[in-house]
Formats: structure tokens, sequence, C-alpha cells
């Protein structure tokens, strides 16, 4: 166990799983994505979303690696697509600051625009809101439906910063 801690801190990732927490819950300590806080935090508070949210959107979308790109070529933190980007202004979708913030105002939208359900706004986020409302639900792609579990897996996990 110590010689898998020493490579995660050697690899800059500090991943710590509690099992004091009530009910079982589990504690993840972040301490690697530290840098990224105070954008997704002014993002969450300046778009009203829940900053846990931000949260498990960017670790299910690219697991907090910023020049992240998906085979189907989003980009960055919270993976936008190069034409969502455009449409939200985005000039560098690597630059953490600009791909939080659009982002985070992208899935604002989202949510409005499915009247706050959860489900269907992190559905559209993965597959497009034409996709939710032509299925009028979560779309039947296993990819989808795979998405928005492990998102809402991920918002109902404790999530602790911590200092190295």
């Amino acid at each position: 166990m110590a010689r898998y801690a020493a490579q995660a801190i050697l690899l800059g990732v500090t991943v710590a799983i509690t099992t004091a927490a009530p009910a079982g819950a589990q504690t993840y300590r972040l301490a690697e994505h530290r840098a990224y806080s105070r954008e997704i935090a002014d993002a969450a508070a300046r778009h009203a979303v829940p900053e846990r949210l931000v949260w498990a959107v960017i670790r299910a979308e690219s697991g907090f690696d910023p020049r992240a790109v998906s085979r189907q070529g989003a980009r960055g933190l919270m993976q936008l697509m190069p034409e969502t980007a455009a449409m939200l202004g985005v000039r560098d979708a690597f630059n953490p600051r600009e791909n939080i913030d659009a982002g985070v105002r992208h899935l604002r939208a989202l949510i409005e625009r499915f009247r706050n359900d959860l489900r269907l706004a992190i559905a559209a986020y993965n597959a497009g809101e034409r996709a939710v409302a032509a299925y009028g639900g979560v779309p039947p792609y296993p990819e989808t439906r795979e998405y928005v579990t492990q998102v809402l897996r991920f918002y109902g996990t404790p999530i602790e910063l911590v200092e190295l």
C-alpha cells in the first residue's frame, strides 16, 4: 500500500479514501487539483451552479487534465466541443479559467433549459440538448447513460481539498 502511495505522490496524485464517513461515504482528497479550486468556486458562484456539480463534471469529463482532447475533439477540463466553445466566446479551450467559466455557463443554461432536472442537464452536456429533447429524456446511448450515472455518483461523493 505504501508503495502505491509513494508512486501516486511522485505522479503528483494524492487520493485518499476514508471509510470513517457516515453510512460508508467516501472522501476523496484531491490535493493535486487545488490549482483549479478558485476557478471552480468563482465560476460556480457566478453562474449559480453547485460547486460540487462542477467538480463532478470535470472529474468525469477530463479527470482534471487541462490538456485533454477527446476522440470527438472536445477540449480542456470541461471538454468543450469546438462549436460550443466558439458559441460561448472561448478563445483558448485549454486555458483552465476560460474553459471552466464557459463550461459552467453552458451547464447553467442546460439546467435552466431542462427545468432544474440535473439528470437531463447532465445528459445534454454529454449528448447534446437536441438528443435529450428528441428522446424526451436521457438518450438510450450507453455512453450517455454511464456518464449521467458517473457524474451523479461523483456529485454525491464528498470531496475534500487538502494541502500536501
